[in-house]
């Protein structure tokens, strides 16, 4: 009797788990009224909340990329297309641990997009944490363009030198497994693919 109670009493205890893991899986957190990307990669979605207030160019210049409506150089042809950027390319490059890089269609840092945008440097935007959504640059002043970077931990050295643009509100499990995968270098083995990113504006809690 004491065995059955035993079994019974871990059943209910196992089904009591599975039933809030997939309740919370069915309800993920409420998104607060803003501007959102959600990248769909080969290993999850990773949604991030975009600062349009406080980083505008930036913000417009990467929902402008995502969705097609602005121009940028074809590597293939030379000439600037219109179409969504960010379809079908991958996480080029990986910084073990810390950083993952994609917007580059040639996958090798590399590429010219034909596009710069400027500098928006704030004093409370900070690699203080993990989920920083932010432009990747050559080194120089005003060179960020088309590629971008996510960090899977605090990392202030790098503090006004990328523009932080948005945060990870959810997927930031994604971010750091993505950010563990084996490279050479920090170039990814197997790199993880960038479906698509698609920009999502909620105008209520959700």
């Amino acid at each position: 009797m004491v065995r059955s109670c035993q079994t019974r009493c871990i059943a209910l205890t196992l089904f009591t788990v599975l039933f809030i893991s997939l309740g919370y899986a069915q309800n993920p957190p409420a998104l607060k009224p803003g501007l959102y990307a959600i990248f769909n990669t080969s290993e999850g979605n990773i949604t991030a909340r975009l600062y349009e207030k406080y980083t505008p160019r930036t913000v417009a210049n990467f929902v402008a990329l995502a969705q097609g409506t602005k121009p940028w150089r074809d590597p293939k042809t030379g000439a600037m297309v219109r179409r969504p950027l960010y379809d079908n390319i991958t996480f080029h490059r990986v910084v073990p641990g810390e950083a993952i890089q994609s917007g580059d269609p040639t996958a090798t840092s590399t590429h010219n997009c034909g596009v710069t945008v400027s500098d928006e440097f704030l004093p409370g935007l900070r690699f203080s944490g993990p989920g920083r959504l932010a432009m990747a640059n050559t080194g120089n002043p005003d060179s960020g363009g088309c590629q971008f970077f996510i960090t899977a931990q605090p990392i202030p050295s790098w503090d006004e030198k990328y523009t932080i643009f948005g945060e990870v509100v959810a997927g930031l499990d994604v971010v750091s497994k993505i950010s563990r995968m084996p490279v050479h270098g920090e170039k990814p083995l197997d790199p993880v693919k960038l479906i698509h990113v698609s920009i999502e504006r909620i105008d209520t809690v959700m």
